[in-house]
């Protein structure tokens, strides 16, 4: 089942909010106000903040490093450890949004990409689903980041990569979740 099916599944993209009003429309948001359907019929009042979706790749070389970004978050006012990921741009599918960022942030092609499936990071205000895929068969390319994008790309061993995200050295969800997921697979 792809992400699209699981939104409609879900219903995160569909019509659970009634009666909706848009109060934001920016760059990459919309926030809408409304009453939501809940499943038993009531209706309760709700702020839902859209968002395209995005990708993350797990990028491992055949050496068993993991590509990992430190990046600066300037709504964190900090630096987080971080896959390459970046938004959906005009409904792309996922893999093209990932095979793209793993291009612009880490300098790299692959020839072998599998699902790791999808996640959604704070589903009781925002419908924003990250496509995770773990990308193998690496190839260097020239990078070409986003100008208003800072970071730093690190290779490290994929076990180191795993311990700093057990131990919460890396903060970011879909990275934690990524990590771990492409360990089930890799096993």
């Amino acid at each position: 089942m792809d992400g699209r099916e699981q939104c409609s599944r879900w219903n995160i993209h569909g019509d659970a909010v009634k009666n909706g009003k848009v109060a934001f429309e920016g760059r990459i948001v919309r926030v809408e106000t409304g009453n939501a359907l809940l499943p038993d019929g009531q209706q309760m009042p709700i702020e839902v903040v859209r968002h395209p979706g995005g990708a993350a790749v797990v990028v491992l070389d055949d050496t068993d490093r993991v590509c990992l970004l430190r990046q600066y978050r300037v709504v964190l006012e900090d630096w987080l450890w971080e896959l390459p990921a970046g938004k959906i741009d005009d409904d792309e599918p996922p893999l093209l949004t990932a095979q793209r960022e793993l291009a612009e942030e880490a300098g790299c092609t692959a020839s072998r990409w599998q699902s790791l499936g999808a996640v959604i990071s704070s589903p009781g205000v925002f419908d924003e689903m990250v496509h995770l895929y773990l990308a193998t068969g690496l190839a260097q390319t020239p990078a070409h980041h986003d100008t208003h994008e800072v970071f730093e790309v690190h290779w490290l061993p994929f076990d180191e990569a795993l311990n700093w995200a057990q131990s919460g050295k890396i903060r970011d969800a879909k990275t934690i979740i990524g990590l771990f997921r492409a360990r089930a697979v890799l096993g």
